[in-house]
């Protein structure tokens, strides 16, 4: 009788909790953003989530992550739920094509009126089913104008320029790193041959004698504090970054140059896709954009938000590129899945070709193989020895 009403009370615990549960899943919300890519109240900024919860009384649980590759194994590999996700553009095409994204309902999102007309329906997402655009970047190049020689800035090249030995940064991530070797290379960024693909290996293990690091976020300190004079990044991150040091400048190469979009997406397997629609719409208000914008620095793409934002930032070449200079990029798109397994794999190779544990090893096996043949050699000395205090005694004992 006493584990029956245990039993009992237990049930009736756990079915009173049920419906807690479900208000707290309608009131809540994960979002998975880049590492610095939203306005959060610092400096005079207006806190976009803080903004957003005030409205709509649904509380935001905001993590980050730091490349689209790791984005793409946290959502592979399961165990966690996130409701609004903000990959790249090609990354949206890989996500589109393995069935992991959910559609999004327009009719939810009012807003997504204001994004223009060049950034919708574009290849990655050609029905624009799953993805509202967030923000529009490029890609260039940033050094420091106190070590840097200006003639040597203008190429890609300046990353395999042995002058700044050690105090060159790359990007810690394979699509991006590749994006470089295979614009001086003078291949497509979306290139699936794989001899090409391999000639960019090799270029990019060549520069990795030289190279101080591959980094992601870590850019931001190494670069404002001086510890590194140069680095491949995104314009928007350069503009932040100038901000810390006005000796930082920015330039997109002559041989070309990613242009992107990022997008906000929600994820198959989502906790709260009616709050998620909301969070988007939220972000696509011009006046929200243009908080949100002005404190990330990158290029909105509601021309809507221009009006609301800094003029300085809504006139710089840098986060609002002429036609001209955007001639000269290219976007990626979704590569087959045997190109993307090969990149890896040249990418794996890259990075530990010749790296420290290898030298460590070589030079562990190289002492073991010094300590084997000094033992070797101290026991034919030892036996050398031992003969000839045998003869010795013999010729005394003879005496």
């Amino acid at each position: 009788m006493k584990k029956f009403l245990i039993f009992t009370l237990l049930f009736l615990t756990l079915l009173s909790c049920l419906p807690l549960q479900a208000a707290a899943a309608e009131n809540e919300i994960t979002v998975y953003n880049w590492g610095q890519n939203i306005s959060d109240g610092t400096d005079g900024s207006l806190d976009v989530i803080a903004e957003f919860e005030a409205r709509t009384g649904i509380k935001v649980n905001y993590l980050t992550f730091d490349s689209n590759e790791s984005l793409y194994t946290k959502l592979k590999t399961g165990g966690s739920t996130y409701d609004v996700i903000i990959p790249s553009d090609y990354m949206i095409g890989r996500l589109i094509n393995e069935d992991m994204l959910e559609p999004i309902d327009l009719e939810n999102v009012p807003n997504f009126k204001n994004v223009d007309d060049i950034y919708k329906y574009r290849p990655y997402d050609p029905e624009n089913l799953y993805s509202v655009p967030y923000t529009v970047g490029t890609v260039g190049v940033i050094y420091n104008t106190k070590y840097v020689d200006e003639a040597d800035i203008g190429s890609w090249n300046l990353l395999w320029n042995s002058k700044y030995a050690g105090k060159i940064l790359m990007f810690d991530n394979c699509r991006d790193a590749f994006a470089i070797a295979e614009s001086l290379l003078g291949y497509s960024l979306n290139t699936t041959d794989p001899q090409e693909l391999r000639n960019c290996a090799n270029k990019l293990t060549e520069q990795k004698p030289i190279l101080q690091g591959y980094v992601m976020d870590q850019i931001y300190a190494k670069m404002t504090r001086e510890e590194a004079w140069i680095a491949p990044y995104y314009a928007g991150d350069y503009l932040y970054m100038v901000e810390e040091n006005p000796d930082l400048a920015f330039y997109f190469p002559e041989e070309g140059f990613n242009a992107f979009i990022d997008a906000a997406c929600i994820p198959k397997g989502c906790g709260n896709k009616a709050g998620a629609e909301a969070f988007i719409n939220f972000l696509c208000d011009p006046e929200i954009c243009a908080a949100n914008l002005d404190y990330i620095c990158y290029t909105a793409p509601i021309s809507a938000a221009k009006a609301y934002m800094d003029p300085d930032l809504a006139s710089s070449d840098v986060a609002y590129p002429t036609e001209e200079t955007l001639s000269n990029s290219e976007s990626f798109l979704a590569l087959p899945i045997e190109t993307s397994q090969l990149m890896d794999s040249l990418w794996l190779s890259v990075k530990t070709s010749g790296n420290d544990m290898t030298k460590y090893l070589i030079a562990g096996a190289v002492l073991v193989s010094a300590a084997i043949g000094l033992t070797v050699y101290a026991k034919v000395r030892r036996r050398q020895r031992l003969a000839r205090r045998g003869i010795s005694r013999r010729i005394n004992d003879h005496t």
